[in-house]
C-alpha cells in the first residue's frame, strides 16, 4: 500500500469540501442565518486538514488497491467532516446522528433521522440537499475533470467511484471523460431548476429539490417530501427523476448525433420497459382505493420512477396501497437504475446479464457442444465482466442478509429490518412499516445506524471499496516491480 498517494488523494477531496462548504455558508449569509459561521469554520478546518495532506505532490500511479481505498476512506472522511456543521450548529444534538444523516446525503440515500426537517436552517438544509448532488455523479468525477492529479491511473479512482458493473471512458482522455459527464450533469440540473421556478416552485425549494432529484437522493425541504407540491411540479420531478436513472453514455451518444448507438442501449430499453409495466400494474391494482384512474397514474408513476432511480421522493403514503404494489415497489427497489446513472440498487444491467445466464445455462443443459456467448448491445459480454458481476450478486446478498441479521437485534418487525436495509444498501431512503415514506430512522439502536451506514457506503461504492477496508492484506506495505499490474 502506498500511503503517500492515499493521503494525498484524501488531501485533494478534502480541499474541495472546504469549497463545498462555502456555498452553504453563502446561503446562510442571504438568510441572515447565525449557522452560517458554522460551515465557515468547517470549510476553514477542511481546507487546512486537506492542505496538510497533500502539500507535497506525489507522482506515484494509482493502482487498483490505492484507487479503491483512497475512494472508500476519502468518502468515510468527507462524511465525518461533512457532519460537522449540523452539530456545531446544534441543529442535530447528537454527532452520531449528524454523521448518519451526512453519510445518508452523500450517498444519495436519503435515509433520515429528522422527524421535522422544517425547522433546520436554510444553510443546512441547502447542504443537507447539496451534499446528494455532489454524491450523485461522484466528487472525484469531479476532482478529475478539473485536476490531473495522477495522470492516467485516474482510471481506478473512477473505477472505484463510478456506479456499475463496468467503466469507460467515452473519450481517450479520463479527464475529458469527466467533464463530459459533468457537464451532462450540469445541463440536467439547469433545466429542472429553471422548469420548476418556470411553475412558481420558490427558488430555495427547487434547487435543494433539484439536486436531490439529479443526485436521486431525495432529501427535501417539506415534511411531506414533494406532497406539497402542485401536480405540474411533481410531473416535472417524475421526469428528471427517470432522465436521471439513465445511463450517460445515451446522452452522450445523443449529443455526438449517434442515433443508433444510442437506440443500441439494451439496458436503457429495459429500464423503460419495466417502469412501463410497473406503471400499468400498480395503477389498475390502486384506482379502486384512489377514486381516479389519472390520479392513481399520476401517484404510481411518480412513486415507481422515485424507487426505481433510488431517489426516494414520494407524493403520497404508499404503505397504504394494496400488498401487490407494495411488492412490486419492492422488486423495483432492488433492480435500481441503470448502470452509468446517478441511481443505485443492483442496476438494470446487472438484472440482464443474470437472466441471460441463466438462460445460456439452460440452453447448455439441452445442448451440452453448443457454443453460446452472452451479448449485451450486440457486443459479447468479456469473461471479466461475467465474474464480476457473478461476485458482485453473491456479495450482494450476503451482506443484505447478514445486515438484516444485525439489524434485528432491534427487534422491530420484518417489514421493517428488511426494507431498512434495502433501502440503505439501495441508497433509497424510505422502505415500510416504521421506515416508510411518512417514518423516519430516528428510533433504530446506534448500533444499527453503524450497519445501515455501512450498507449505504457500501451500496453507493458497489461493495468492493468498502471491503477492501476489511482486509488485512490490503494495508501492507508492498513494492510493485510488474508493470502489468498497473491499471490505466
Amino acid at each position: 500500500m502506498n500511503y503517500a498517494v492515499v493521503f494525498y488523494i484524501v488531501g485533494w477531496l478534502l480541499r474541495f469540501e472546504a469549497f463545498f462548504l462555502l456555498l452553504p455558508c453563502f446561503i446562510g449569509l442571504i438568510y441572515s442565518e447565525a449557522s452560517a459561521k458554522y460551515f465557515a469554520i468547517v470549510s476553514v478546518i477542511s481546507f487546512i486538514i486537506g492542505f496538510l495532506f497533500s502539500r507535497k505532490k506525489i507522482k506515484d500511479a494509482i493502482y487498483t488497491r490505492e484507487g479503491f481505498v483512497s475512494v472508500a476512506s476519502s468518502w468515510i472522511i468527507m462524511s465525518a467532516i461533512g457532519a460537522l456543521p449540523f452539530y456545531l450548529t446544534g441543529e442535530i444534538p447528537s454527532y452520531f446522528d449528524a454523521l448518519f444523516e451526512t453519510v445518508s446525503g452523500f450517498t444519495t440515500t436519503g435515509a433520515s433521522i429528522l422527524k421535522d426537517v422544517e425547522v433546520l436552517s436554510h444553510a443546512s438544509l441547502f447542504w443537507r440537499s447539496f451534499t446528494h448532488w455532489i454524491g450523485g455523479m461522484g466528487v472525484f468525477v469531479f476532482m478529475m475533470a478539473l485536476l490531473p492529479l495522477l495522470g492516467g491511473s485516474n482510471m481506478n479512482l473512477m473505477r472505484a467511484e463510478s456506479p456499475g458493473p463496468s467503466v469507460d471512458r467515452l473519450v481517450p482522455h479520463i479527464k475529458d471523460t469527466a467533464k463530459i459527464l459533468y457537464l451532462i450533469y450540469l445541463v440536467l440540473t439547469t433545466a429542472e431548476f429553471a422548469l420548476l421556478c418556470v411553475f412558481k416552485m420558490p427558488a430555495f425549494d427547487a434547487i435543494c429539490i433539484t439536486f436531490g432529484t439529479v443526485g436521486t437522493g431525495g432529501f427535501g425541504v417539506l415534511n411531506s417530501s414533494c406532497g406539497a407540491y402542485t401536480t405540474n411540479q411533481q410531473n416535472i420531478i417524475t421526469i428528471f427523476m427517470f432522465l436521471s436513472g439513465i445511463n450517460f453514455t445515451t446522452y452522450f451518444y445523443l449529443a455526438s448525433r449517434k442515433i443508433r448507438q444510442m437506440l443500441n442501449i439494451e439496458e436503457v430499453r429495459y429500464y423503460f420497459l419495466i417502469i412501463v409495466s410497473a406503471w400499468l400494474a400498480i395503477t389498475l391494482n390502486i384506482k379502486d382505493s384512489i377514486g381516479s384512474i389519472g390520479k392513481a397514474a399520476q401517484q404510481s408513476i411518480f412513486q415507481i420512477v422515485s424507487l426505481i432511480t433510488t431517489t426516494g421522493y414520494s407524493t403520497c403514503d404508499y404503505e397504504v396501497w394494496p400488498e401487490f404494489s407494495k411488492t412490486i415497489l419492492v422488486i423495483l427497489m432492488f433492480s435500481g437504475a441503470c448502470a452509468g446513472s446517478t441511481g443505485g440498487g443492483i442496476k438494470v444491467s446487472r438484472v440482464i446479464i443474470l437472466l441471460k445466464t441463466i438462460k445460456k445455462e439452460l440452453q447448455v443443459l439441452i445442448h451440452p457442444r453448443a457454443i453460446r456467448r452472452i451479448r449485451i448491445d450486440g457486443k459479447t459480454i468479456p469473461h471479466e465482466v461475467l465474474r464480476s458481476t457473478n461476485v458482485f450478486i453473491a456479495i450482494y446478498f450476503a451482506l443484505f442478509l447478514f445486515s438484516l441479521l444485525l439489524v434485528s437485534i432491534n427487534n422491530f418487525d420484518f417489514t421493517t429490518n428488511f426494507t431498512s436495509v434495502l433501502a440503505c444498501f439501495n441508497n433509497i431512503g424510505p422502505g415500510l412499516s416504521q421506515v416508510g415514506p411518512s417514518k423516519n430512522f430516528a428510533d433504530f439502536s446506534v448500533f444499527s445506524k453503524c450497519v445501515l451506514m455501512f450498507d449505504m457506503l457500501a451500496g453507493r461504492l458497489e461493495l468492493f471499496p468498502v471491503l477492501l477496508l476489511f482486509t488485512p492484506s490490503t494495508w501492507q506495505r508492498q513494492i510493485r516491480k510488474n508493470l502489468h499490474e498497473k491499471h490505466k
